[in-house]
């Protein structure tokens, strides 16, 4: 398809890039349903890392199939698919070219204690099985976090050298903050923001609460009044926190939940500029029609 207007001005964001990155990134823009918007919505699995086999797959034992979740992918118009290593080297060949792959470069398991994640994979195999980008989680507050930052600003370089995108997932977490901090509006627009300042082209992040977790933060909150009452309005300061809209934002679809919570979830991340979501325990645990519908009312919503 030819490129619209919208997405060579986001393109245009990224002035450093060299052709290929902006190639790659044109990719997802381009690529399904929402192709040419300027939105997108991806699948995510990397929960069977995560979480194991069983909590991940058993809600809908098809899912335990790697190809299952490519077909989905695909068949449901979606801007691209993330997994790690040996998800997406178990259909390379056969879907290879049908959608923009995201090789998740590191990854936590539910085995250990640590806030940290292990480096599961290299920019070589992202470039060995046809992906578009490489991704990588940040866990902003963990007592690894500056290895962290470290490790991702090192592949980030690589990436970028080899023309492939770069997705940041940013999640806070550690000892210096409580499970309501996590989410708290002034920590995710932080977080975002510290993805957009280690080279991220595409940043996720959770949907913020109304919740000010830094004495410092609430003060500044407070006296500039900065609106964080709603869903909407959170997530239009999260994006501004992202060179004021310069770089691709995308929301978390969160915990399983009824398709009316998540629903009304996405209405508040579409009316509040969010650039897409990023949507895994929430549709490949659904059976696969099920899914399908589910994934078309969300891409419905992001077109407006």
């Amino acid at each position: 398809m030819a490129t619209t207007s919208r997405v060579k001005e986001i393109l245009g964001w990224y002035e450093s890039d060299n052709p290929g990155t902006k190639a790659n990134l044109a990719r997802f823009l381009n690529q399904g349903k929402l192709a040419g918007t300027g939105k997108l919505v991806i699948l995510p699995v990397d929960q069977g890392f995560e979480h194991g086999p069983a909590r991940s797959f058993a809600a809908n034992p098809a899912a335990y199939d790697p190809h299952y979740h490519f077909q989905l992918a695909i068949d449901a118009g979606l801007s691209g698919y993330a997994a790690p290593l040996g998800m997406i080297e178990a259909g390379a060949d056969t879907f290879a070219g049908q959608i923009p792959l995201i090789l998740k470069m590191n990854s936590a398991n539910s085995l250990a204690v640590q806030k940290d994640q292990a480096i599961t994979a290299s920019v070589e195999d992202a470039l060995r099985l046809g992906c578009s980008a490489i991704g990588f989680t940040i866990y902003p507050s963990s007592d690894y976090a500056f290895e962290q930052f470290e490790e991702i600003s090192e592949l980030t370089r690589e990436a970028k050298a080899a023309g492939l995108a770069v997705v940041v997932w940013s999640y806070p977490r550690g000892p210096e903050l409580d499970k309501a901090g996590e989410t708290a509006i002034d920590i995710c627009a932080y977080a975002a923001h510290i993805a957009a300042l280690l080279g991220a082209h595409i940043i996720k992040v959770k949907p913020p609460t109304d919740h000010l977790s830094l004495p410092a933060a609430k003060k500044v909150y407070e006296e500039q009044k900065i609106d964080v009452s709603t869903l909407p309005a959170r997530i239009r300061h999260v994006v501004q926190s992202s060179f004021d809209g310069k770089r691709i934002v995308i929301f978390s679809g969160g915990e399983a939940t009824t398709k009316e919570n998540l629903l009304v979830t996405i209405r508040g991340l579409a009316e509040g500029g969010a650039f897409g979501s990023i949507i895994g325990r929430n549709t490949f645990q659904r059976p696969r029609e099920e899914a399908l519908a589910l994934l078309d009312e969300i891409i419905t919503i992001f077109k407006g």
